[in-house]
């Protein structure tokens, strides 16, 4: 079947037109590689291009898609079995997790049609893949849970050219994608197998697998593999992110359990590890520092959290936004907000950092909620007139706090105009995006 525009050599026009054959289940053969207008349009970055944009529009599901990226307000990943996955798709059993939004046969569609377009281009236009376009094959393959298939694809690249298009890079990525889909298990066991595939295991490989297992709470494996770091002579010895990473996750994940035992529990072994990093010579950075500060912050833990920030000084570690903001946040919590707004004076003075909303937005709820209206109508001044928009409940909270003691007119049309004009700027940035995978209807090539 003919596409009923050609295909062309703008390379924003060729991915387009691609992904809409695809999403139309065309097949690529040799009537459509006919139908471009030169004989060979591709190149490494749009061949790459194309394969990156598999996942956002066949993997994704509609509630999916521009969605925060952070961790809190989220349950811990957990560790997923794919066997038991596909026998409740089978028998029409309620499944939960990362493929819960998941359409099967949407997802089955976007795997077949990816592998068939990354052997088309080499068949019809004599493409020849490299590194970077086999790495994105591999990570299409991880991110639809099609491991065996992935496996395959990686021998078969590996007995190409020597073995130069799988490389430590290649399986480092496919490491951190399967950890981010909660298959560790897969991810194991692609890194116990680089040497098959005539690979190295280095420091970036260890650091991926750690942090795999860490973002499925299990640190007993992660430890092992520092341990073993450790190791007088070892060929890969730790390095800070290594630590940081360890330490990172012991604070986000107690959070995330909600325990108080298991808050306790890992807060202590994160700060134990942080003393280990010290004792064997590690300089921390201010990510390591902000990790532990933050953790402590959210504990409520304010003692150990300025120890912390005065040693980061006295070590020279200047610290940023972030380490002031996970102070204004705390004390806007417990309503010391005198000692909020210093803070985020001496991040101005200190010139350590510009506050963006996100150091705005706790002070002025909290000035909202002692009754201070005045110094929230001044704070959200100067949040529009440092050049960041407030989020629309923040906006709406201090309109309706004026308007309930009768001062509404201390904002002015101007900057109420300003105010909106950015808050509906960026919610249309937001549904330029979200809408895409929501329509039934497929998009068509004339549109693209």
């Amino acid at each position: 079947m003919v596409p009923t525009k050609p295909l062309h050599r703008n390379h924003t026009s060729v991915v387009h037109q691609v992904i809409s054959v695809m999403l139309q289940n065309r097949s690529f053969d040799a009537t459509l590689a006919t139908s471009t207008t030169s004989a060979n349009p591709w190149t490494t970055d749009s061949v790459c291009d194309i394969l990156r944009s598999v996942s956002r529009f066949f993997f994704q599901s509609p509630r999916s898609v521009g969605r925060q990226k952070g961790f809190r307000h989220r349950a811990p990943l957990k560790q997923r079995n794919l066997k038991q996955e596909f026998a409740k798709i089978r028998d029409n059993v309620l499944l939960l997790g990362p493929a819960a939004y998941r359409d099967p046969k949407r997802v089955d569609l976007g795997l077949d049609k990816a592998l068939e377009f990354y052997y088309w281009v080499e068949t019809h236009f004599g493409f020849a893949h490299n590194e970077m376009t086999c790495r994105e094959m591999a990570c299409v393959l991880a991110k639809g849970n099609r491991v065996k298939g992935l496996w395959e694809f990686l021998k078969e690249m590996a007995r190409r050219d020597g073995g130069g298009l799988v490389t430590t890079a290649t399986v480092t990525c496919l490491i951190k994608v399967l950890g981010e889909e909660g298959l560790v298990n897969e991810a194991l066991a692609v890194f116990y197998r680089m040497k098959q595939f005539r690979c190295k295991q280095d420091v970036v490989a260890y650091n991926m697998i750690i942090h795999s297992l860490c973002r499925v709470g299990n640190f007993r494996k992660a430890r092992v593999l520092l341990e073993q770091m450790e190791l007088p002579g070892f060929r890969c010895p730790p390095d800070v992110y290594t630590y940081t990473i360890l330490i990172s996750s012991y604070c986000k994940y107690s959070m995330q359990t909600g325990c108080r035992k298991a808050i306790r529990r890992r807060l202590w072994e994160a700060n134990h590890l942080f003393r280990i990093m010290l004792f064997k010579g590690f300089v921390p950075d201010v990510v390591t520092y902000n990790c532990l500060i933050d953790g402590c912050c959210k504990t409520n833990r304010i003692e150990r959290a300025l120890e912390l920030f005065d040693d980061m000084n006295q070590r020279g570690c200047a610290p940023n936004r972030v380490t002031y903001n996970s102070f204004i946040r705390y004390y806007s919590a417990v309503n010391e907000i005198d000692k909020a707004i210093e803070m985020m004076r001496r991040m101005q003075k200190m010139n350590h950092g510009i506050p963006t909303a996100s150091s705005y937005t706790p002070i002025i709820h909290a000035l909202c909620e002692a009754g201070r209206l005045l110094d929230a109508r001044d704070f959200l001044v100067e949040l529009v007139e440092g050049g960041s928009t407030p989020r629309e409940y923040t906006y709406n909270l201090v309109c309706e706090a004026l308007n309930s003691v009768g001062e509404a007119d201390l904002l002015d049309d101007a900057l109420h105009k300003r105010m909106k004009e950015g808050i509906e700027n960026r919610l249309g940035q937001v549904m330029k995006v979200k809408p895409v995978l929501g329509c039934k209807r497929v998009v068509s090539v004339e549109e693209v």
